[in-house]
């Protein structure tokens, strides 16, 4: 029976609470809670957004395995299909995997579904470049002056574009990682790996590439189910798991992904949690050993990289902005052989300008290779330094007030304004941004020690505070 709809507003609004989190629209892509900021419809307009922007031509989509990602997928082709373009759909596959089979495919532009390591009532959307990199800033923000205005151009019925598919994006990235190194000699040691792919997209394309270096595997939570067995960021409260097993199966190394597969952090052979940082550094070391070069990293990356990049004359570290475009952008400028972020994210323009845990894997094993010690032995072999990492909630209009502040607290110290605030003291550095893809803002300090870490990150505290 009709109604005059006072109590149907009355429930949709009590199924619908004001959202947890806004949308978080920036030049890193878009990426929300599902249901709330991020619906069917907003993933339909970040389609249309870039085939509009793109104008015609093929464009890859790919997504990791959250359960939303189906939902979102669908949505978003319909975007693309509806401006006619065509889309290449790869299935649940990582965020270097899509970006390596719009260079394979010759494709206009790429999306890749994912909310990398936030929880998984998020997901996101990331749009990538015929370049098969992430859009540099300019371009990117036309693409969202598209989506925000929704200025879509829509084709006509009888000109919408068609979806094809094609499996073979894991088979193509192993393959192009496998030709970076030296297999027959990783084959040799028949390396002890644990795996801990925290049931995410990179789990398959992991395991083949293991396979192929002839390791013996011990993979967790390797089905690319989209229910993570733990929170999936890859830090060490949440890889208790991966340690023990190291400990139990006698491992020699132990790697876990994020869930699209472009972080590893790493555990030595003790079940020690080697940390993110480290993944950068060791894969640097390896390709400058044998290739010479520029290498790049972001401005919250440790201080190591550079007394690695000092041991070879002639290769330079150049600081970027956070963010993986930035790198990439930079890398190609400075024409850098290796380069990447202290998030765990290696970038190897070999295979592809984008963040690749498989290429460091690869990278990783055939450094031990090469230098037949412990991983352990390695790591310790290096320059020692405490990083500490914090965040708080800031939603993104109150940024610039913040780094304001801190800039006028600190205006007679080495600052950097690059991107938000970095201080440097002779002891040590501290580096705080907001982020492109939470509404948080993130405080990273580094010194020789965890208190003199501390102290300086409590000095910039106390302002915000």
């Amino acid at each position: 029976m009709w109604t005059d709809g006072k109590p149907q507003r009355q429930r949709a609004r009590r199924a619908n609470p004001a959202p947890r989190a806004p949308l978080m629209a920036s030049v890193s892509g878009i990426r929300g809670i599902v249901g709330e900021a991020l619906t069917p419809g907003v993933a339909a307009d970040a389609g249309s957004a870039l085939a509009t922007y793109l104008g015609r031509g093929p464009i890859v989509v790919g997504r990791d395995s959250r359960v939303s990602g189906e939902m979102i997928k669908a949505a978003v082709v319909s975007g693309v299909l509806a401006c006619g373009c065509d889309v290449i759909d790869i299935g649940v596959c990582g965020t270097p995997t899509t970006a390596l089979m719009v260079a394979a495919r010759q494709a206009a532009g790429g999306i890749m579904l994912t909310a990398s390591h936030n929880p998984s009532p998020w997901n996101g959307i990331k749009f990538i470049g015929p370049d098969a990199v992430a859009p540099p800033r300019p371009v990117a923000e036309k693409i969202l002056d598209v989506f925000h205005r929704r200025k879509f151009r829509f084709a006509p019925a009888d000109d919408v574009g068609h979806v094809s598919v094609d499996g073979s994006a894991d088979e193509r990235h192993v393959e192009a990682v496998l030709k970076t190194i030296n297999i027959s000699a990783i084959r040799d040691r028949r390396f002890r790996v644990v795996l801990d792919s925290v049931n995410g997209a990179g789990g398959p394309a992991g395991r083949r590439l293991l396979d192929a270096l002839g390791c013996q595997v011990v993979h967790i939570n390797g089905e690319p189910t989209g229910r993570f067995a733990h929170p999936p960021e890859p830090i060490a409260e949440n890889l208790t798991d991966l340690c023990t097993h190291v400990r139990s199966t006698g491992a020699e190394a132990a790697f876990a992904q994020d869930p699209d597969a472009d972080r590893l952090a790493i555990a030595d052979e003790t079940g020690r949690y080697i940390g993110e940082e480290y993944t950068l550094v060791l894969a640097a070391r390896h390709v400058l050993a044998s290739r010479p070069g520029p290498v790049c990293a972001n401005l919250s990356t440790s201080r190591m990289i550079d007394d690695v990049a000092g041991r070879f004359d002639g290769c330079p570290v150049y600081r970027s902005a956070v963010g993986e475009a930035n790198v990439a952008e930079m890398m190609k400028q400075r024409h850098c052989v290796i380069g990447g972020e202290g998030n765990g994210g290696v970038i190897d323009p070999r295979i592809v300008y984008v963040r690749d845990s498989l290429v460091s894997m690869a990278l990783v094993l055939q450094l031990m290779t090469d230098e037949a010690e412990p991983l352990s032995q390695i790591v310790d072999a290096l320059p020692r330094y405490t990083l500490v990492k914090r965040k708080f909630d800031c939603r993104p209009e109150r940024v610039a007030s913040v780094l304001s502040a801190v800039s006028k607290a600190f205006s007679r110290e080495k600052i950097s304004d690059v991107d938000g605030i970095r201080i440097d003291w002779p002891d040590g550095w501290v580096h705080i941004r907001g982020s492109n893809t939470e509404p948080i803002m993130r405080i990273i300090g580094e010194a020789g020690d965890e208190q003199t870490a501390n102290d300086l990150i409590a000095r910039i505290q106390a302002v915000i505070d």
